[in-house]
């Protein structure tokens, strides 16, 4: 039992179970501002513009019973702006991280003769310089 708290304990301290935690309680602080949008302010202009509300979009069912259509719309609509925020939020990321990436420096093309230490061809067997045998490992 102490080698599984100790496990725990680990996991737990990992920086990608921290970032994952703060992750989440920004999107639901996110998911509550973009509800309000939605529900204060852009609702009530589609109300103000066609004379619609589709929180009060409902059917009858048999009984008691109330098919909201209308609060599922409004649900997709907040599930829409969400989803091209963050569409917008991670291709501004991914193009910060394109610019800011250090170029990829290409092979070396040239390598030290250990015997006169003048640079020669990486493939070079032979030194030109000096003339010696270069191995194969330099």
């Amino acid at each position: 039992m102490k080698k599984f708290f100790a496990e725990f304990k680990e996991f737990i301290q990992k920086g990608s179970v921290i970032d994952m935690a703060v992750g989440i309680i920004i999107g639901g602080a996110f998911t509550a501002i973009v509800n309000s949008l939605v529900n204060d302010i852009i609702t009530p202009l589609i109300g103000m513009l066609g004379g619609l509300n589709f929180d009060e979009w409902s059917v009858q069912l048999l009984g008691d019973g109330v098919l909201y259509y209308g609060k599922f719309i409004t649900a997709v609509i907040n599930f829409l702006i969400m989803a091209f925020v963050v569409f917008l939020l991670v291709r501004a990321i991914n193009r910060t991280k394109n610019r800011i990436k250090p170029k990829k420096e290409a092979d070396p093309t040239e390598k030290e003769c250990p015997y006169c230490k003048m640079k020669i061809a990486i493939k070079a067997t032979k030194c030109p310089y000096c003339t010696s045998d270069v191995p194969e490992e330099v």
